[in-house]
């Protein structure tokens, strides 16, 4: 039976997608079962903490028998809510916005794009990846008439807040924030905000770590391998 535990931290929430991909490709393979020992050998964090995770949510394994990869793959797509279609509308057709639309049409099941909002004439009336494209002035209608889960914002940071407080205002649920500034909405819209910068500077701190660590390992072996030189010399002097 599963369990709503209303202080899951955000650390662990973020780890239940990447459990949901490696078991989909378990059950690709054919694997029916896997114990917390081997997908920890698998997907890389402890045995420990997986069982940790997974037990904020309830008793998915067995004593001895493991994790039912289907099991468990159905039961993190129920607890992120991945057994239900969402509906989406993306504003910004630039070509963050196309890009981003491409990718949620062919990767991410379960989240539909119904329409993409421009301010520009040109671009009014035409379609991105077969969405049409529609004048961003009707967007509140359209959310409140389409019942709307999900606003995609792809515009300029000096744009984003008002079409945030737009989404809001029309009953959007949820807002998928990829412009390059932070915002503000009401307690019960959810926000998740993608800074791609903020990972490819991450990328770079773990590059200069390893780099750091590295020259380290050097600097140890060098110093061992002067003491070495040094005794050898001390014992031939004594011989």
């Amino acid at each position: 039976m599963r369990r709503k535990n209303a202080k899951i931290s955000n650390a662990v929430i973020r780890r239940l997608p990447r459990y949901r991909r490696y078991l989909i490709e378990l059950d690709k393979k054919g694997v029916e079962k896997i114990s917390s020992k081997d997908f920890s050998n698998l997907i890389g964090y402890t045995a420990s903490q997986i069982r940790q995770d997974l037990n904020n949510f309830g008793d998915f394994g067995q004593q001895g028998y493991g994790y039912s990869v289907e099991g468990l793959y159905k039961e993190i797509s129920a607890i992120l809510g991945l057994d239900k279609e969402y509906r989406m509308v993306l504003i910004g057709a630039g070509n963050l916005g196309q890009a981003i639309a491409k990718y949620a049409m062919n990767i991410n099941r379960g989240f539909k794009i119904c329409a993409a909002f421009e301010i520009k004439p040109e671009l009014i009336g035409g379609n991105l990846e077969g969405v049409p494209i529609l004048d961003y002035e009707t967007i509140v209608d359209y959310v409140e008439d389409n019942e709307i889960d999900i606003g995609i914002i792809c515009v300029n940071r000096g744009n984003a807040q008002e079409v945030a407080d737009k989404l809001s205002f029309a009953g959007a649920k949820g807002i998928w924030n990829f412009a390059l500034t932070d915002l503000e909405v009401p307690k019960h819209v959810a926000l998740e905000s993608v800074h791609l910068s903020d990972t490819l500077h991450a990328l770079a701190y773990h590059m200069n770590d390893i780099k750091k660590a590295e020259a380290q390992e050097k600097e140890k072996a060098k110093s061992k391998s002067g003491q070495t030189k040094k005794d050898s010399g001390k014992e031939k002097n004594n011989t």
